[in-house]
């Protein structure tokens, strides 16, 4: 991947609408070498997707918890059910098992406490967990869906 592949893949990450002869004009192409450089990115899975990026205000869901979950079970089995668990609720955007002491965090947006003690309890229906703590966001100070693209010796 070169400088000009980077200054793409900013751009795409900023407004993956703009046309071709946009991006084009932007990294100094002309419009197929352009074109034929973001297929490639695509092609080998650089681009995962493209998607509309939505106000959670302004879908009724601008409460964002953090919720730490310990288990005392670590067997495939358990970890598999956690999964399916998860993956059905769609208020749970984000999941990652973490090292240290808490096993699990998830990122859930709801639009209220009361929505959220709902996808509390079909979490704990769905799978047993040892301990569930769960932070309120007050105030989203940055967020950013775009990646770091700098060169890796920088």
């Amino acid at each position: 991947m070169d400088l000009i592949d980077r200054k793409l893949l900013e751009l795409l990450q900023q407004d993956a609408t703009l046309p071709v002869a946009e991006l084009a004009l932007q990294v100094n192409l002309s419009q197929t070498p352009c074109w034929k450089r973001v297929q490639r990115l695509k092609e080998s899975g650089v681009i995962r997707s493209q998607v509309a990026l939505c106000d959670a205000r302004k879908l009724g869901v601008g409460t964002t918890v953090f919720v730490s979950i310990r288990t005392n079970q670590h067997s495939e089995a358990w970890a598999r059910q956690f999964t399916e668990t998860v993956t059905v609720i769609p208020e749970v955007v984000e999941v990652y098992r973490m090292s240290g002491e808490t096993d699990y965090l998830l990122r859930v947006v709801v639009s209220d406490i009361d929505d959220y003690d709902r996808v509390y309890k079909q979490l704990i229906r769905g799978v047993p967990l040892h301990d569930v703590s769960s932070s309120f966001a007050m105030e989203q100070i940055k967020y950013s869906t775009a990646l770091p693209v700098r060169p890796r010796d920088e």
